[in-house]
C-alpha cells in the first residue's frame, strides 16, 4: 500500500493540496524541481508523485513530456483541482501600504486583474507556497503574496483579499506517477479509461493528418494534442496526446495500429481511470 506522494513546491502549495484531496492517508513530501519529483518515485523513497501537468488558463505547466518518456515512470491516474489564490500580507499589512506581489509565474499571470487595479509590481518567485512563506520571513508589510489558502494558515499570514483569481473555473490538471509496471488489463478499469502517450510523425507530406485519421474513423475523442520540438530540430517534432478509451477497446486498437503506420516513435505513458470531473463535465455538455 502506498505511504508516501511527492509534489513539486513547498508545504501549501497548490500541488500539496491536489496530494491531500486525493490521498489524505499518504504523507506529502515536498520538492524542489519535478526532476526531484521523478527522482524520489524511481528510487523507492516515495511511492506516488501529483505533477501538474495543464491549467485551463495558462496552458501546459509541467515538461512531462520530456520527462516521461525515459524516467521508468508511468501515469496511473489524474486529478482535477479548482484553483483559488488569496491576497497574503503579514499581520497588520494592507492592500494600500503594498508596492510589491510575490508568486509564481503561472499565478501572478491568473491574477492579472488584481495587481493592476491595486497598483502592485508582480514579482516571479519559484513556487506559491513559497512566496509566502518568504513574505513571512521578511516581514515587510510592503510585500504581498499570491498563494492558496492553505499557505495562510501554514505560514501565519493575514488574508487580505480571497478568490482573486481572474477566473472563478481555472482548474489544474494533475497526474499521478508510479514505478513503471505493466499498462492495467482492460478488466482492472472497467469504468472510464483515459490513454496517454507520445508520438513522433514520419516527416513526410500529411504525416499528422494520417496519423491522427484513425482516431477520427474509428470513433476515439481525442481530448488532448500538444506539440513540441525536440531538442534543437526544428524539423523533429513531438506530440503528446490524451485520448478517451483503453488500447484493449476495439476502436483505439485501431486507431493506435494506424498510428503505428505513420509514426517512428511511440510511447504509452499510462492508461488510467478518468477522473469524476472529466466525466462529469462531458455529461454537462451533452
Amino acid at each position: 500500500m502506498a505511504q508516501k506522494i511527492a509534489f513539486q513546491g513547498e508545504p501549501g502549495a497548490n500541488s500539496d493540496i491536489a496530494c491531500k484531496q486525493m490521498y489524505p492517508s499518504l504523507e506529502s513530501v515536498p520538492c524542489a524541481s519535478f526532476e526531484d519529483a521523478f527522482e524520489l518515485v524511481s528510487s523507492g523513497e516515495t511511492d506516488l508523485a501529483m505533477i501538474p501537468i495543464e491549467n485551463s488558463i495558462a496552458g501546459r505547466v509541467a515538461d512531462i513530456h520530456l520527462l516521461l518518456p525515459h524516467s521508468g515512470l508511468q501515469i496511473v491516474g489524474e486529478f482535477f483541482l479548482p484553483i483559488h489564490f488569496d491576497l497574503l500580507g503579514i499581520p497588520g499589512s494592507t492592500i494600500e501600504g503594498a508596492t510589491e506581489v510575490h508568486s509564481h509565474i503561472h499565478a501572478l499571470g491568473q491574477c492579472r486583474k488584481l495587481i493592476r487595479e491595486a497598483g502592485l509590481k508582480p514579482v516571479i518567485a519559484g513556487d506559491t507556497a513559497g512566496s509566502a512563506r518568504e513574505v513571512r520571513e521578511w516581514n515587510d508589510p510592503t510585500k504581498l503574496s499570491l498563494a492558496p489558502p492553505l499557505a495562510a494558515e501554514l505560514y501565519g499570514l493575514e488574508v487580505l483579499a480571497s478568490a482573486v483569481e481572474d477566473d472563478p473555473s481555472n482548474t489544474t490538471r494533475f497526474v499521478v506517477l508510479a514505478r513503471e509496471t505493466e499498462l492495467p488489463a482492460r478488466e482492472t478499469l472497467p469504468g472510464p479509461a483515459v490513454t496517454s502517450f507520445v508520438f513522433r510523425v514520419r516527416n513526410v507530406p500529411s504525416a499528422l493528418y494520417k496519423a491522427l485519421g484513425g482516431f477520427a474513423t474509428n470513433g476515439v475523442n481525442m481530448t488532448r494534442l500538444e506539440s513540441y520540438m525536440v531538442g534543437n530540430e526544428f524539423a523533429a517534432t513531438m506530440f503528446m496526446a490524451d485520448v478517451e478509451g483503453h488500447p484493449e477497446d476495439l476502436p483505439l486498437r485501431l486507431a493506435l495500429e494506424e498510428l503505428g503506420f505513420f509514426t517512428t516513435e511511440l510511447w504509452i505513458l499510462g492508461v488510467y481511470p478518468a477522473a469524476d470531473h472529466r466525466t462529469q463535465r462531458a455529461a454537462a455538455s451533452n
